[in-house]
């Protein structure tokens, strides 16, 4: 096994966490769901909640920190947060939270063992809301893994912060037609479909036919909605717009750790 690792522990609308891994340093992208649930899907992959490092967020919203309460009581792990994500637990005075946030401007680079992650601003209906490049670098080279979730559309933060990483867990999450189609409310589906709502698994598939051109070898496609997205149709059109069979693409699973399995030998830039 690859002593550099990308896994969503899982994905989607109840709850989203990437663990990233490179030799000895481990950290997660945010901590959804629960704090049981969040370690039981770290032991599935071999890991576990203490040989954790770091927790960076992307944003306040209850899939991506709904965990955090319960883990910042038994765990002493530094939550690298942004300013205005961080407000959500000021208005909380007791959360355990406040003592393990780092807090920071939107923009923003952390040195966490031998990674490098440095945030870009993406647009999202939160207070603040961030994607992460992570660098790290072996005996091979240097490494570069992205992770961009809840993203109304490709700006130009986002398409700088994941140009040339080799691995990128990228948002797919609705089919147009089913989310018309769908049981959700009007206001809902004009929310989703905004500028700060949800990548859809077109526009998915056109930025990551952009990046796969510019050396990116695979793709966990995140962040699916349930009702209005099936695993297929994501990775359907993400396989139709990528013409380089190599690169290697798979669905983030709601429930369970998804991987993505890359011979990080031949992907070094």
């Amino acid at each position: 096994m690859s002593t550099h690792r990308l896994v969503t522990l899982y994905s989607g609308s109840s709850g989203n966490s990437v663990f990233v891994s490179s030799g000895s340093t481990n950290i997660l992208i945010d901590a959804g769901k629960s704090a049981k649930a969040l370690c039981a899907a770290l032991r599935e992959i071999g890991s576990d909640i203490g040989e954790i490092d770091a927790i960076f967020i992307t944003h306040e919203h209850c899939d991506h920190v709904s965990a955090l309460e319960t883990l910042c009581k038994k765990q002493s792990i530094p939550v690298h947060i942004a300013n205005e994500s961080a407000k959500k637990f000021d208005r909380t005075p007791d959360s355990s939270v406040h003592s393990r946030m780092v807090r920071h401007d939107p923009v923003f680079s952390e040195a966490v063992g031998n990674m490098t992650v440095t945030s870009f601003r993406t647009p999202h209906d939160s207070s603040m809301s961030v994607g992460y490049r992570i660098e790290f670098c072996n005996e091979s080279g240097k490494h570069v893994f992205g992770v961009a979730t809840d993203i109304g559309y490709v700006t130009p933060s986002i398409r700088e912060g994941l140009t040339g990483c080799e691995a990128v867990v990228l948002e797919s999450n609705h089919d147009p037609q089913m989310l018309d189609e769908g049981p959700y409310p009007y206001n809902l589906k004009l929310r989703i479909r905004s500028k700060k709502g949800h990548l859809s698994n077109g526009e998915c598939a056109c930025f990551a036919a952009s990046l796969a051109q510019s050396g990116t070898k695979g793709f966990i496609l995140a962040h699916l909605s349930a009702e209005n997205n099936m695993p297929e149709l994501a990775y359907d059109e993400i396989y139709s717009a990528i013409s380089d069979a190599s690169v290697k693409i798979c669905v983030a699973a709601p429930d369970s750790p998804t991987e993505l399995a890359l011979d990080m030998e031949e992907v070094s830039i």
